[in-house]
């Protein structure tokens, strides 16, 4: 999407912050990580706005900035690691998941270069007290990153998701859950 299609619409509305997830959805790792697909979509939300937000906000390009160098950066460690390894695993050649999971790793490298422009644009923001509309290639850049993010969590949520649920054992769905919540320092009872 292009700077000036968004231009063409209302004035931007301020999109809130990223909510955590509860901790206690570890224990279903399936709902976990499609409640961090719904997080990701909050931070291109914010994003956008930030593309196109004439005013300097601190704190939401910090928090941003936080949520794309922990979350997204843990969210693909939790996929290439754990979740695509099970897939390969437990699908069948029917299923015909390679060629998806091939593309998503694929996002995932591509991701983390256009999470590293951002991650860039958000420094000089703070550094010139300045918008990251403002910058050079600000608008272009957050525009970029959401619209990718946007394209890759569709096809996880309809290809990946689905498949995950029919073919994941209960061992599979235990060890994965166990693997996400240490990642991330949660003891689970």
């Amino acid at each position: 999407m292009m700077i000036e299609d968004h231009l063409s619409g209302a004035a931007p509305q301020h999109p809130g912050v990223i909510e955590r997830s509860p901790p206690a959805l570890l224990k279903e790792p399936l709902e976990f990580l499609f409640a961090e697909h719904y997080r990701h979509r909050q931070m291109c939300k914010i994003l956008e706005y930030l593309a196109l937000e004439p005013a300097f906000d601190a704190s939401l390009i910090a928090a941003t900035d936080d949520f794309i160098r922990y979350d997204l950066a843990l969210h693909v460690i939790d996929e290439e690691e754990d979740l695509f390894p099970l897939l390969r695993r437990r699908c069948e050649p029917d299923d015909d998941i390679e060629d998806v999971l091939g593309r998503l790793s694929a996002d995932h490298a591509l991701d983390q270069q256009l999470a590293h422009i951002v991650r860039s644009i958000f420094a000089l923001a703070m550094e010139k007290r300045a918008p990251p509309s403002a910058l050079p290639g600000g608008a272009e850049a957050l525009l970029k990153l959401a619209k990718q993010e946007k394209s890759h969590m569709a096809l996880e949520n309809a290809v990946v998701m689905p498949l995950a649920r029919r073919r994941l054992t209960a061992d599979d769905l235990e060890a994965l859950s166990m693997r996400l919540a240490a990642r991330r320092g949660v003891m689970m009872a």
